[in-house]
């Protein structure tokens, strides 16, 4: 406080000298000099009322006008070139975190404040709320007072949404620490659990009665309760997307407290809280259908487009699992699929034609070749770590510092790309684990990205608008020259019938296409970061403006991101309007949380309530 009371002090006697000037010149008269009281710091710019001239001499001459000028705009200009020198300079202690340096704005974070961000970093917020319940009992009493006290209680999971879409300001409730198994029916095959727990935590303790998930999404460290609120999902044309293997549910509601929901008991509220997006009640218990525990094998192969064509129908009902990457600037597709080990011939005998450290060494070579090219140049200025022994970093990690070294260059990443086509060339082959082991995908660091689910036809006669949907988006990337880099995802699943999943359908034979595009992060230099994002959402506007209408294609729930521009904002509420059952939710919203303390600015964005439309 006494450093900004110094600079305050500075200025405004800078302030108050010019003002006694130019009031001296346009009057032409003399007067004593007052020193205006140190200012407080509840209000260090306010401003101080003159006082009234003490007396007046009009019979002294007149001081040389242009002479006084230069010498108060001098003394003012070397005062505030002072204070201004010393607010940028002054060591500020080390675990200070603030904001961008703007003149007297700058205060450390209360010691009390909770800064939470999401996983990519893209999305944060401080909060002074930030609950951790160990029971039902005190999740029931963090609902109840924060409902009778109006004060908001955003349920978030573990962070892991790409749009940040549990965070919130004003405070959060967290289930980390209700993260037990509760009940395991083997005979039923279905496992009830605390929300808090996360998916490897769940498939590790039921893998002993011989039980594990149906699907899995990329990663595993999202919490029950979180992974179905957002519709997630993991790929398989015959498979739904996760939060249709809940058969049951516990909700802490503000209004009507505890209530448990099934297929069988209140089935409406059931679907709609399935993928209810934290805005129904916090999940506090979810009772999951399991399938028995199983060996998959998985074939990696790629192939172009053409091949792709020939045998996309194929591909989709004869896999249990399968998915495609796409590497922008090059024909290649790398078609993952996976299947159940054969009980009778076992898992396939392979032996690949290069081991994993030949695979890999071309991009190395390239990183190495790009490095040098970037210091001769002297564009980039490059870390310390750039020094770091390569060969013990893994393919998505020596990427993402490829592609740090000129992130928005489309030149350098279309080399990239190159390279990443070759690696997968030489990786092709046969991989046998669990389930749980094998479905897992390393997505790289940290990213943005944009996912859009839309319809494919049926699982026995595919649309084939998902390939073209693909081929459209290739053209426009190449056309717009957009620096993107791989992959471009696209996976698969069944229908659910949760009314707000973008792959909701009546039909059980719909199946609907998942496509992600991506930009990587890969680097904490800010100023670096602002330019990817400002490319990212370039790209995905234009895949909005070009593609989404014409394929119904609607983005994922943790990865829609609500535009700042009000215009936009309004399209965006009337577009989700025309595809999921807002006034539906918005009245359970009424009915279960009629504060909205379940609430974020994101979600009141995307889901206003009629009276505030």
């Amino acid at each position: 406080c006494s450093l900004r009371v110094t600079h305050h002090t500075t200025l405004l006697s800078s302030l108050d000298m010019l003002r006694h000037f130019l009031l001296k010149r346009s009057l032409g008269i003399h007067h004593h000099h007052y020193h205006p009281s140190t200012p407080s710091h509840s209000h260090l710019l306010r401003t101080l009322p003159p006082k009234p001239f003490l007396r007046q001499f009009s019979s002294l001459p007149e001081p040389n006008t242009d002479a006084e000028t230069r010498k108060y705009l001098g003394y003012a200009a070397l005062l505030l070139f002072c204070g201004a020198a010393t607010y940028y300079s002054y060591p500020l202690p080390e675990n200070a975190k603030h904001k961008k340096a703007q003149i007297f704005r700058y205060a450390p974070l209360p010691e009390d404040l909770h800064t939470v961000s999401n996983w990519s970093g893209t999305h944060e917020v401080q909060t002074r709320f930030f609950h951790q319940p160990e029971s039902i009992d005190q999740l029931e009493r963090v609902v109840r007072e924060a409902h009778q006290s109006k004060t908001r209680i955003r349920p978030v999971g573990s962070g892991l949404s790409p749009n940040g879409i549990g965070l919130s300001r004003t405070g959060m409730v967290n289930l980390s620490l209700m993260d037990s198994i509760l009940e395991v029916d083997k005979k039923n095959k279905t496992v009830r659990v605390q929300a808090g727990i996360r998916v490897q935590q769940l498939v590790d303790g039921i893998k002993e009665h011989g039980l594990t998930l149906q699907n899995f999404a990329s990663i595993r460290e999202q919490q029950i309760g979180g992974i179905i609120q957002v519709g997630a999902h993991g790929t398989g044309a015959s498979l739904p997307p996760i939060d249709e293997q809940v058969v049951a549910m516990k909700l802490v509601t503000p209004a009507k407290g505890t209530i448990e929901i099934s297929k069988e008991k209140d089935p409406e509220l059931f679907y709609l809280a399935r993928c209810g997006l934290g805005g129904l009640g916090v999940v506090a218990e979810v009772t999951l259908q399991c399938v028995d525990r199983q060996e998959l094998v998985e074939h990696t192969v790629v192939s172009t487009m053409d091949e792709i064509k020939k045998n996309h129908k194929k591909l989709l009902s004869e896999n249990k699992h399968v998915k495609y990457l796409y590497i922008p600037y090059t024909d290649s597709v790398v078609v993952v699929r996976c299947n159940p080990v054969s009980k009778w011939k076992g898992p396939p005998k392979f032996k690949p034609k290069y081991t994993k450290d030949e695979a890999i060494q071309h991009v190395r070579d390239l990183y190495r070749e790009s490095l040098q090219k970037y210091r001769v140049e002297g564009s980039r200025d490059k870390s310390s770590d750039d020094e770091q022994d390569i060969d013990e970093l893994s393919f998505t990690e020596l990427r993402d510092k490829l592609i740090a070294i000129d992130p928005l260059n489309k030149h350098h990443i279309v080399k990239v790309n190159q390279v990443e086509a070759e690696f997968w060339k030489k990786s092709e082959g046969y991989r046998v684990g669990w389930s749980d082991e094998i479905l897992g995908f390393d997505c790289g660091g940290q990213q943005w990205v944009s996912e859009t689910c839309f319809p494919a036809g049926k699982l026995a006669k595919p649309s084939m608008k998902d390939l073209e949907y693909i081929e459209e988006l290739k053209k426009l990337i190449e056309k717009e020259e957009i620096p993107a880099p791989a992959p471009i995802e696209q996976r698969w699943t069944a229908s659910t019938w949760s009314p707000l999943s973008p792959a909701s359908s009546p039909s059980e034979d719909d199946i609907f296409s998942w496509v992600g595009i991506i930009m990587y992060l890969p680097t904490m230099d800010a100023r670096q970061r602002k330019d990817i994002t400002e490319e990212f959402f370039h790209y995905r506007h234009l895949t909005q403006a070009k593609l989404w209408d014409d394929y119904s294609a609607y983005e994922h729930w943790a990865k829609i991101e609500v535009p700042k521009n009000k215009e936009e904002l309004v399209a965006l509420q009337a577009r989700l309007r025309k595809r999921f059952p807002v006034d539906v939710y918005n009245k359970a919203r009424k009915e279960l949380d009629p504060n909205r303390i379940l609430s974020n600015n994101k979600l009141e964005k995307l889901f206003p309530q009629s009276e505030t439309i």
